[in-house]
């Protein structure tokens, strides 16, 4: 069943639930945006909604909607895919003006809609895929509009947001009734950030607001963002001829990984040792290189966050401009391995106080741009530090490394 299909389904039976009791949650005198009360911003953070279109994501019972039509004089459509959850808010509030309930798919729904003025979700938009829901919100919100996202961050288990872009299961719990399980995003901050970034908001303010009793660990994780200006119209570029540029560079890059102060090399089928790495593919950032060849040739897996880029290195070979970027990677998973077809293998950990003879120059100059103290002979190259302090300390040689 798809994952969307199986939120949906355990919010129907939710709401189900609720009917059968006969609950609905009373309209609050403040919005909260955590499922606690008294932690956390009202509904200032929206900025002046009065009289302006604002979309609820997921309204379920449809009472902190209500909330700011009548305490805010905001105009509300609350959209919201569960059919039970729906019913639960036509039921109680179908008759207060300014207030619009609809049931559908949000995504699809803004497709057809005049944008919105702001939008929010309090605890809904991690069961849409963000790569779905994000860029749907994009268009469906005019320029400059807030987007005000309550997501969680640690579950009541203390179980923390994933460090990628994937749904894990969460479950659903009311009380004296077995727990739905769902498919959720929970996400760390900063991928949220990236995410936000990408399909065209400005991120303001991350916050994490915490349960009011200590002993609880859960923790809701409040994103304030903005929906960009579009873009004005762009400015156009052509080649200068239809012949292709004649190459004279090679563009590659390596990777530093350090554990215990121990240098992961292999050995090429040439006998060099060397640091993992390779040559950038086209449309390929440097960090998304480090990340791709550190999983072909060793079996490692990381991610373009955990690379640092130290700088690059500038030299020739037979006349080929050779341009190095030195990268340090912070974490990884796995254990190195030799990989089929691949022409280095034979991994092995090299304490930095002991490193072998005959490295590859490339991974020479990368260690001595990153560690100038290493004792290691190799050919010059022009070095231009991307981190400050790097490169730097080798007086009449500045911005190079390279034997004296």
């Amino acid at each position: 069943m798809p994952i969307e299909d199986i939120n949906t389904q355990a919010w129907t039976v939710y709401g189900q639930r609720q009917l059968a009791r006969a609950y609905t949650p009373p309209v609050p005198d403040q919005i909260f945006w955590a499922p606690w009360e008294g932690v956390g911003p009202g509904a200032e953070i929206l900025g002046d909604i009065t009289g302006r279109r604002v979309l609820d994501i997921g309204s379920g019972a449809g009472h902190h909607a209500v909330h700011l039509v009548q305490a805010h004089g905001a105009r509300v459509t609350g959209v919201e895919l569960s059919l039970t959850q729906h019913e639960r808010a036509i039921s109680s509030h179908a008759d207060v003006e300014g207030m619009d309930f609809v049931q559908g798919d949000v995504a699809e729904y803004l497709a057809g809609a005049e944008p919105f003025d702001a939008a929010y979700a309090i605890g809904t938009l991690g069961y849409i895929d963000p790569h779905r829901a994000l860029p749907a919100l994009r268009d469906g919100l005019r320029p400059g509009a807030p987007l005000i996202l309550s997501l969680l961050h640690t579950d009541l288990h203390g179980h923390g947001p994933s460090t990628e872009v994937a749904p894990r299961e969460q479950m659903i719990l009311v009380r004296d009734d077995p727990p739905l399980p769902t498919q959720m995003w929970v996400l760390a901050p900063h991928l949220w950030e990236d995410l936000l970034t990408e399909y065209g908001f400005r991120v303001e303010a991350i916050d994490l607001l915490h349960h009011p009793a200590e002993s609880a660990s859960v923790i809701q994780q409040l994103i304030r963002a903005r929906r960009l200006p579009d873009r004005r119209t762009r400015v156009s570029s052509r080649p200068r001829s239809t012949r292709p540029p004649v190459a004279h560079a090679a563009v590659g890059v390596g990777a530093i990984l350090l554990s215990e102060q121990k240098i992961l090399l292999g050995r090429h089928r040439r006998g060099t040792l060397e640091l993992p790495g390779g040559t950038v593919e086209a449309e390929e950032s440097f960090e998304a290189a480090v990340v791709r060849e550190l999983r072909e040739e060793t079996g490692l897996i990381t991610r373009p966050g955990d690379v640092r880029l130290l700088g690059t290195l500038v030299d020739h070979v037979d006349g080929v401009l050779r341009v190095t970027v030195g990268a340090l990677v912070h974490a990884w998973l796995g254990q190195p391995d030799t990989q089929p077809d691949e022409s280095v293998g034979d991994w092995a950990w090299h304490p930095l106080d002991q490193l072998p003879d005959g490295l590859f120059v490339c991974s020479a100059q990368i260690l001595t741009a990153w560690r100038p103290d290493l004792p290691i002979d190799h050919t010059p190259a022009h070095y231009n530090p991307f981190v400050p302090g790097h490169g730097e300390i080798r007086g009449d040689l500045a911005g190079s490394v390279g034997t004296e």
